[in-house]
């Protein structure tokens, strides 16, 4: 006897355990990543949210790669980043912020405090609390802008990690050039 949909949703496990699952899964991998295995074994036909779930997910990927295009060819937006750093305490990192932004290599730093780091120095396992500073500025000021952390950082290798930004508010963007120098 074949089991349909209902039966397995009003079982104990599927209310239980997989709304559990499934939202680790939505979150790890991703819509898109989900909707692949339903379209190509045609069990997503036979769900009745289906072509909703599908045009959304056609819609999101056509307007991102639209808006990358619009963001690309604007001239009021410039390459952008975001970069991660750590420091030991607060008062490094206030003070590291602060001139990070007065010498225009960064529109803004975010100060996280109470950020614990396990890591491997010197052969040993260390965990230090620290303080994680989220800075966003334009790519080409990266190699200043690390110049600038080695030169006022208490670590003989401080953090710095940068990630690219692909998106977000145009305004926002415009504000990071304008507030940031441009070399």
């Amino acid at each position: 006897m074949a089991l349909t949909l209902s039966a397995i949703a009003s079982s104990n496990l599927f209310r239980r355990k997989l709304p559990i699952v499934g939202a680790f899964c939505v979150l790890t991998f991703g819509l898109s990543n989900l909707s692949v295995p339903f379209t190509n074994t045609g069990f997503a036909h036979s769900l009745p949210f289906a072509p909703l779930f599908r045009s959304k997910l056609v819609g999101e990927r056509r307007s991102t790669s639209v808006s990358r295009i619009r963001m690309e060819a604007s001239n009021k937006i410039v390459p952008s980043i975001v970069v991660y750093v750590t420091v030991p305490n607060k008062e490094l990192g206030k003070k590291l912020a602060g001139s990070i932004v007065k010498e225009k290599l960064a529109a803004c730093v975010n100060r996280v405090p109470g950020v614990e780091s396990v890591y491997e120095w010197q052969g040993e396992v260390q965990t230090d609390s620290e303080e994680l500073l989220i800075i966003k500025t334009r790519e080409s000021l990266l190699e200043a802008l690390t110049e600038h952390v080695k030169a006022n950082h208490e670590y003989d290798v401080p953090e710095v990690i940068a990630m690219p930004i692909v998106g977000g508010s145009p305004q926002y963007l415009e504000w990071l050039k304008n507030s940031t120098r441009d070399e």
